[in-house]
């Protein structure tokens, strides 16, 4: 359900703030702001054939494309039970069974991936699967982004790239650099389609997306589908945002949350009561709750496995 992934998302962040605070993880990374964005793209994924090609700023994408909240948590504790050994920075989760690649901090470099995966499933012929590419807006000045897009438009290949566009990369204002605000527009200069869509409807986002696979898989190629939101939170919890937008500008945009939005919007159209919403917020808060407690109690890796894991072959890297 598309409510239950963002209050989900919203319910994490809050808790990876907190745990950073305790001083229990390095650092924590929200997407306040994202939650309709990343449910609906999680919602149009299709589990078992697609492929994720996510960044650091998705968890609720990863979330509803399969990824196990207890492995989110381990990651971000860095336990011994991680999916990497505890050897990942926050947010960099991989999830090879469930489709979902290896997330890098090297802005952009997923794209040339997606793009590299999308190309074979074209070369082998593999009928009703697509690859599902994300970023955000910052990405689209890397040369990567340049050179997936243009290959993807060429090749005509499977993909469909999501730009979550939260107007902030870092520190820097979409408007420092772009002169065009819309990131959507620039996929006609390559020769496919751009559809810019309001970031904060989660339904506009999934259908978007889903209209974007259909056309994938149907040999139509890629899609550009720019979904515009805001960051709430500052980049990082190593991150103050007050020295670069104004405390006016947050609560401004805070009025467009998407979290509370989507619950009037359900309770407008009788599909959800305020008493079943209140309910699930428990749920999922206690979910939350006995999932940290549980994972917080698992081994730190072990002194002996600091060379495992990190370099193919021999375990001591001047061996």
């Amino acid at each position: 359900m598309l409510l239950r992934n963002m209050l989900l998302q919203r319910a994490v962040d809050t808790r990876g703030f907190q745990l950073n605070r305790q001083g229990k993880i390095g650092i924590a990374m929200g997407s306040e702001g994202h939650e309709a964005v990343q449910a609906g793209v999680g919602m149009a994924f299709v589990r078992g054939k697609d492929l994720l090609y996510p960044y650091y700023r998705n968890t609720g994408i990863v979330l509803a494309c399969g990824f196990s909240l207890a492995d989110l948590f381990r990651s971000q504790f860095a336990r011994a039970t991680d999916t990497t050994g505890g050897r990942s920075i926050i947010n960099h989760i991989t999830a090879k069974s469930k489709g979902i690649a290896s997330i890098s901090s090297i802005i952009a470099s997923q794209c040339t991936h997606a793009v590299g995966a999308a190309f074979a499933l074209k070369y082998r012929r593999e009928s009703d699967r697509a690859v599902l590419c994300t970023f955000g807006e910052g990405a689209t000045s890397e040369g990567e982004w340049h050179e997936a897009v243009n290959f993807a438009a060429i090749h005509r290949v499977p993909v469909i790239f999501v730009c979550e566009n939260n107007q902030w990369a870092i520190s820097t204002p979409a408007s420092k650099q772009m002169a065009n605000p819309s990131v959507a527009e620039r996929a006609p200069g390559y020769g496919f389609e751009g559809v810019r869509v309001d970031g904060f409807d989660p339904v506009a986002v999934y259908a978007a997306v889903r209209r974007a696979r259909e056309k994938a898989v149907g040999g139509g190629g890629p899609t550009l589908v720019e979904a515009t939101c805001y960051r709430f939170l500052s980049h990082t919890t190593d991150d103050d945002e007050r020295t670069y937008r104004t405390r006016e500008e947050v609560a401004q945009e805070r009025m467009k949350d998407p979290v509370p939005r989507f619950e009037r919007r359900l309770v407008e159209q009788g599909v959800l009561s305020a008493e079943h919403i209140e309910t699930m917020r428990a749920e999922i808060a206690r979910l939350v709750n006995e999932t940290t407690d549980a994972v917080e109690d698992e081994p730190l890796p072990a002194p002996e496995t600091l060379y495992t894991q990190v370099y193919a072959g021999p375990t001591e890297p001047w061996a």
